[in-house]
C-alpha cells in the first residue's frame, strides 16, 4: 500500500511536470540545453547498477550468508552486508552527483524560483532524491540489525527484501525522471 501511494505521488508530479511542459514549450527548449545529459546519463547508470547489487544482497540474506566468506576481493563470496554496503556508496555517490548538478545549474541561472521548468526539475528531482536518501537511511538501519543479530535468520532476511523493493522502486521512477526530464528534449 505504501509503495502505491509513493507511486500516486510521483504520478502527480509527472502530471505537474506535463501540465508545464505543455503550457510554456519555449521555457522548456531553452532550459533544456542547459543540462549535462552525459553526467546524468553516468549518474543514474550508477544508480541503475546499485539495483543490480541490491538485489546480490538480497540473494545473499536469502541463503542466510550476511558476511562474505572470503576474500574482500572475491566478490562472488561477498554476503549481504558487504552488497548492501556497496549499495549504500553507489546510493550515496547519486546524491552527491544530484547535489553537484545543482550548483552547477544554480551558477548557471537555474533555480526554483527563475521559470516554471526550474521549479518542475527541482521539485520532482529533489523528491526523489530525498526518496533515495530514504532508502539510504533504510540501508543503515538493514545493516545495523544484520550486524547487532545473534543469529542471522528469516527476520534479517525479510527486511533485506523489503528494502530492496523500496530501493528498485526509487530506481524505476528515476529511469522514468530521467527519461521524461534528459531524454525527452
Amino acid at each position: 500500500m505504501w509503495l502505491a501511494s509513493e507511486l500516486m505521488f510521483f504520478a502527480g508530479l509527472f502530471a505537474m511536470y506535463f501540465t508545464l511542459r505543455a503550457q510554456v514549450p519555449e521555457v522548456w527548449a531553452e532550459r533544456t540545453e542547459m543540462l549535462n545529459l552525459t553526467f546524468a546519463a553516468i549518474n543514474t547508470t550508477v544508480l541503475v547498477l546499485s539495483s543490480v547489487t541490491c538485489q546480490l544482497g538480497v540473494w545473499a540474506a536469502e541463503r542466510f550468508q550476511p558476511r562474505r566468506t572470503g576474500s574482500i576481493f572475491a566478490v562472488g563470496h561477498w554476503g549481504m552486508n558487504e552488497w548492501m554496503t556497496l549499495t549504500y556508496l553507489m546510493g550515496a555517490f547519486f546524491i552527491g552527483g544530484q547535489l553537484y548538478e545543482y550548483a552547477e545549474l544554480v551558477q548557471e541561472g537555474l533555480t526554483i524560483s527563475s521559470s516554471p521548468y526550474g521549479s518542475v526539475f527541482y521539485l520532482t528531482t529533489g523528491f526523489h532524491g530525498l526518496h533515495v536518501i530514504g532508502g539510504l537511511i533504510a540501508f543503515l538501519f538493514l545493516l545495523g540489525r544484520s550486524f547487532s543479530a545473534k543469529r542471522f535468520g528469516h527476520h534479517e532476511a525479510t527486511t533485506a527484501i523489503v528494502v530492496s523493493y523500496y530501493w528498485h522502486f526509487v530506481d524505476v521512477v528515476w529511469i522514468a525522471l530521467f527519461a521524461v526530464i534528459y531524454l525527452l528534449r
